[in-house]
């Protein structure tokens, strides 16, 4: 299992931005594999509700898929020489209060978004409030 440790949450008002970072292991990514061919994708837990998929970025086939509702205001990207994952976040708004993760999964479940098959990290909180 490729170790992903999340960052870049906090506190904004409504309409504003982050970017959540995600950083994988280098020592975690299997023999023989490169951060490139994981697909990677950022989750993210509202309270009271169970984990949802964000956004994710096949490592075959290097597409990007979005849940509906986040689409035209976040950007999932990454940086593969730098083993590291990225979601710019615009126009935020209170209802994407969470905490959010960033997981491996497979090419499949990345393209239908999905949950991961390996256990949830840290996470890092996202709050957006007046």
């Amino acid at each position: 299992q490729v170790q992903l440790v999340e960052s870049g949450g906090g506190l904004v008002h409504p309409g504003g931005s982050l970017r959540l970072s995600c950083v994988a292991s280098e020592s975690t990514i299997q023999s023989g594999s490169r951060f490139q061919d994981y697909s990677v994708g950022w989750f993210r837990r509202v309270s009271g509700r169970d984990h949802e998929a964000v956004a994710c970025s096949s490592g075959t086939d290097v597409a990007t898929f979005y849940k509906q509702s986040v689409k035209g205001r976040f950007t999932i990207f990454r940086l593969n020489a730098q083993n590291s994952l990225f979601l710019q976040m615009n126009k935020l708004e209170p209802e994407d209060t969470a905490v959010y993760y960033c997981a491996s999964l497979s090419p499949y479940k990345c393209a239908t978004l999905q949950k991961p098959d390996y256990s949830w990290g840290q996470g890092t909180q996202v709050t957006v409030s007046s």
